[in-house]
């Protein structure tokens, strides 16, 4: 039977994730059980209201943004289970000020955003979106492509996810280059890569794919002066998060043609408004933060953020980001 004294609150399930999965009937045993989804939880006030007197949040979307307000008008919680790693949507500095404890789903969606990335990078060079859509509309745009063999790849950050799209890469005949935000250790060597400063990988690289948190540290990381060491024939591919770069500098350098396009899964405001000038730049391919939403992920990575729950309820907390008050 459900533990009735303990309230959990999934307020960001739009689009729904945790709704129908496996992981709906473990979550409904370990308390009463409140889903949200409908839009919404990006409205602060709105994602207060949902949380309530919740003791448990299980976050599956970035747009829930939990802010110091949004702890202090919500005293009783504390936990919060993200479904996924990133965790910039979450003040990490207030929850452990006011006990709060965060745990996340590291390595979950690794293979399926390494894919995504694979995926956005044959479909801005090889124009795939682009030429579907003039064949469909009685054109036969027969011109250049860009062939992956030969190419440099620059891989920014490896953790689970660079370092798959590495693997990934090698059978495409890239030459690997890596940057690392923090110290390489290896990791670079050990997937046929050459670790290289940031600056000198822009310059060389044929494709820059994006694979670095987002913190204060790395916010805006991607900004004007390291966009233009950026070859004009060059690709950007960003499945990490939109914040990395900046964003009215990507704008200009696609319009101003010194960049040859971009594949983004991440944005600054999500969901895209229907007035962003990125929709009206030719040389783009979107998705809609989609890249990690398959059967396999959500299941094993929902699955674990209530486990996550279940773990910490039993006194023996995992995948901690922010530990419980007393524990470090």
């Amino acid at each position: 039977m459900p533990n009735e004294t303990v309230k959990i609150v999934v307020p960001d399930d739009f689009p729904p994730a945790l709704t129908g999965s496996v992981a709906e009937a473990p979550l409904k045993k370990l308390g009463q059980v409140r889903v949200f989804t409908e839009r919404g939880a990006d409205q602060e006030p709105t994602l207060i209201e949902r949380v309530g007197d919740a003791q448990v949040v299980v976050n599956i979307r970035a747009h829930a943004r939990f802010t110091d307000r949004v702890l202090a008008a919500c005293p009783a919680l504390r936990l919060i289970s993200i479904w996924g790693v990133g965790t910039d949507n979450v003040d990490l500095a207030a929850c452990r000020a006011r006990g709060v404890t965060v745990t996340n789903t590291p390595g979950v969606n690794a293979h399926a955003l390494a894919e995504h990335t694979i995926a956005l990078m044959l479909a801005i060079t090889r124009r795939i979106p682009a030429m579907d859509r003039d064949v469909r509309a009685g054109q036969w745009p027969r011109g250049l492509l860009t062939q992956l063999e030969g190419r440099t790849l620059g891989l920014i950050g490896l953790g689970a996810i660079g370092s798959r799209v590495a693997v990934l890469a090698r059978p495409f005949g890239f030459r690997l280059l890596a940057s690392t935000f923090g110290p390489d250790n290896g990791r670079a060597a050990a997937l046929g890569a050459t670790h290289v400063p940031v600056e000198q990988l822009l310059r060389e690289s044929d494709i820059v794919s994006l694979h670095l948190r987002l913190s204060t540290d790395t916010t805006g990381y991607l900004g004007r002066e390291r966009l233009s060491l950026m070859k004009p024939t060059a690709f950007l591919i960003n499945t990490a998060r939109g914040g990395l770069v900046d964003k009215q500098a990507l704008i200009d350098a696609l319009r101003d043609k010194r960049l040859a396009g971009a594949g983004l899964d991440v944005f600054h405001e999500e969901p895209i408004p229907p007035n962003d000038p990125l929709l009206t730049i030719p040389d783009l391919v979107l998705t809609p933060h989609n890249g990690g939403m398959t059967r396999e992920v959500i299941d094993n990575g929902v699955l674990r953020a209530v486990e996550n729950i279940e773990l910490f309820l039993a006194g023996r907390p995992r995948d901690l980001v922010v530990p419980p008050p007393g524990r470090g």
